[in-house]
């Protein structure tokens, strides 16, 4: 099995193709399965790199809260585990706030940044998706999302070494983080030198202004607001969301 001991934990994660190394970094109460889209249409130029947090996917769960700065310090480990100096990061949600952290506090690590679905505190969120039901997972926006938050609910269950009844554990985790964090100042965000690409969905549960904010915070980024989509946009618009994220990581090579 692909598993890699990070901090004395055992870590699942996936590597494929080859190419340029990018690392993805998934949502909270999320795998890499919800970035297999991803996965698959960007194995072919560039050498996926796939991790699975402490508690999430295939990784066991660990004792403590979860916070960005743990997220944070995996993701170096993870790094530094796989001998990459740098590399192109894409992060969904939780791992597009890492991906920011990382990209403003440790700029030499990474080459690029596509920030999808991030926040810069919890205000950020939407009216109709306060910090405490948490983001995927944990609040139905129509059938197309139900479906979603069903399919990440059955890939807990069904990948998770601590058992389905840890998910309440997890869930309880990730609404205190969610309500707490992240704590980030649009300012900060000038020292991201990388070149960046904040998108998310039209409906997303991250206020489309805030977006708007973070990509107008880091100097070039470029901004996508995907028409139709939700939270979970690389799941229901990955044909557009891989073509843009393509043509933009390979300007960024």
């Amino acid at each position: 099995m692909p598993y890699i001991t990070l901090s004395g934990l055992p870590t699942y994660h996936e590597v494929t193709g080859t190419g340029p190394p990018l690392v993805l970094l998934h949502g909270g109460f999320c795998s890499i399965e919800t970035l297999r889209p991803q996965i698959e249409a960007l194995s072919d130029s560039y050498r996926v790199y796939a991790p699975e947090r402490p508690g999430q996917g295939r990784t066991p769960d660990r004792d403590g809260p979860i916070t960005f700065d743990l997220i944070v310090a995996d993701t170096l480990a993870y790094l530094d585990a796989m001998c990459l100096g740098s590399a192109h990061i894409l992060g969904f949600s939780d791992g597009a706030i890492a991906g920011l952290l990382l990209a403003k506090d440790h700029p030499g690590r990474v080459r690029s940044l596509v920030a999808i679905g991030a926040n810069l505190d919890p205000a950020g969120l939407t009216d109709d998706q306060p910090a405490d039901m948490g983001k995927p997972g944990e609040q139905a926006r129509g059938a197309g999302m139900s479906m979603i938050d069903s399919q990440i609910r059955a890939d807990y269950e069904r990948l998770s070494p601590d058992g389905t009844d840890h998910a309440e554990v997890v869930l309880e985790k990730l609404a205190r983080l969610w309500r707490e964090e992240p704590q980030i100042t649009p300012a900060s965000l000038a020292a991201i030198a990388a070149p960046t690409l904040v998108m998310a969905g039209d409906h997303d549960s991250i206020r489309i202004e805030h977006t708007v904010g973070i990509a107008g915070a880091v100097l070039g980024a470029q901004l996508c607001i995907v028409p139709g989509a939700s939270h979970m946009v690389m799941m229901e618009r990955p044909g557009l969301v891989n073509q843009i994220v393509r043509e933009f990581l390979d300007a960024a090579s």
